[in-house]
């Protein structure tokens, strides 16, 4: 596979200013296509967005309710390829990419539709967000791999914040899983295509820059994350677990489960636990919530390095 129409998409939440501002400054090659998904907030930010899609020529997706980011990448991959798209670019919508970066990544994916290609992703002041990541089997602790080191039991990923893959391995692998609805799903999505035969690669050469957290901040708060954001990261790390390890690494993963809440409510400092209805609950709540997930899942294989 050599040519064929690329799809850049993005799923929006109340965020339809940003995903103009972030597609403006992401070129896009001839004859592609922008799918934008709009999960469902007010009336007001739909009637918003239906006026800048209609201007800027995307095409809009809009459920009813809020689907999440998988399901609603989900929704968006299946309108590009009705629009009968070969690539897929995912971009989320507090990011964009650097000069003819949708190009090179559709391009790359095209030539080698057995692989899934991410971008170097910064943040605004150049820092690195992500790039090749790896998951500790063995605890569930994540890092940036480093100078070829691994984990001992390790799985590779890709951040959802950006990547590319062509349609024929989207549809095979079967896109994102929806019982994350938001976190994880891009681990969970990059284990799954691996074990498809699938090659996982960050081209270094391509960049997107990131505004990370753009899409959950509050209104109000001068640090910390959102609730949504520590229940769903401590609800999905157990959902992982139940999905791809065997019963003695779920057994290890459920011991770890209050420090790695702890750990999940750490990148968010310290300050923030004073208003433990939004932190401490929530995370509380993510657990209890993975638990069960846990209790009810069929046993797979595990995954391997």
């Amino acid at each position: 596979m050599t040519a064929g129409r690329t799809a850049v998409l993005v799923v929006s939440y109340g965020s339809s200013g940003m995903v103009l501002d972030n597609l403006r400054r992401t070129a896009l090659p001839d004859d592609a296509v922008v799918v934008v998904v709009d999960n469902y907030t007010t009336d007001d930010e739909r009637a918003a967005i239906r006026e800048i899609a209609s201007r800027e020529g995307w095409q809009l997706v809009c459920p009813e309710h809020n689907l999440g980011f998988g399901a609603g990448m989900n929704a968006a991959a299946q309108r590009a390829a009705e629009s009968d798209a070969s690539a897929y670019v995912l971009l989320n919508p507090d990011a964009y990419l650097e000069g003819d970066g949708v190009e090179r990544l559709s391009s790359a994916v095209l030539a080698e539709p057995d692989a899934v290609i991410a971008p170097l992703v910064v943040r605004p002041d150049g820092g690195h967000f992500s790039s090749e990541m790896e998951l500790d089997l063995e605890t569930g602790s994540m890092r940036r791999i480093r100078d070829g080191r691994r984990y001992a039991q390790s799985a590779l990923w890709l951040s959802g914040a950006c990547f590319a893959v062509s349609r024929e391995l989207w549809e095979r692998v079967g896109g994102f899983d929806d019982d994350y609805f938001l976190y994880w799903e891009d681990v969970d999505l990059s284990v799954r295509a691996a074990r498809a035969g699938a090659h996982l690669r960050v081209d270094h050469g391509v960049r997107a820059v990131h505004s990370a957290g753009g899409t959950q901040s509050e209104e109000g708060r001068a640090e910390g994350k959102s609730a949504v954001y520590y229940f769903y990261n401590v609800r999905n790390r157990l959902v992982f677990a139940a999905q791809h390890l065997d019963r003695a690494g779920q057994r290890r993963w459920t011991r770890r489960a209050v420090p790695a809440a702890w750990e999940i409510l750490m990148r968010g400092g310290r300050r923030q636990l004073l208003h433990p209805g939004r932190t401490i609950v929530p995370a509380a709540r993510g657990t209890l919530s993975g638990l069960a997930y846990m209790r009810h899942q069929r046993r797979v294989p595990a995954v391997t390095r």
